[in-house]
């Protein structure tokens, strides 16, 4: 059994979930009061975040950044609020690298790498 991590294992080696449309203003939003779904919070207590707080939002955002489908990215990502986090985010460096590139490739400014 290998229990090393490395470039075909592990974290770094997931997809990372970026829906091209995400800038489509007609996509309903999550807003206020949420519980994430298990397969994005699939550990620890069920717990209650207020999309309004930004310490939360933030815990919302490095999670579904990191285990969301594309139809979770688009449910509960806002690129405001996203260009807003991204410097107090803590994300793993693919999935930093990957919303570097998308934004980048759309030409989306307000963020320092």
């Amino acid at each position: 059994m290998l229990i090393a991590r490395s470039s075909t294992l592990g974290p770094e080696a997931r997809p990372v979930a970026i829906p091209e449309d995400l800038e489509n203003t007609t996509t309903v939003k999550a807003a206020g009061k949420i519980v994430l779904p298990l397969h994005i919070k699939w550990s620890g207590t069920t717990l209650v975040y207020d999309l309004d707080n930004r310490a939360d939002c933030a815990r919302v955002y490095e999670q579904v950044l990191r285990e969301g489908t594309e139809e979770d990215i688009r449910y509960y990502i806002e690129i405001e609020k996203l260009l807003d986090l991204w410097n107090d985010l803590l994300l793993p460096n693919a999935v930093h690298k990957a919303w570097n590139d998308w934004l980048s490739r759309h030409k989306i400014s307000g963020i320092t790498c």
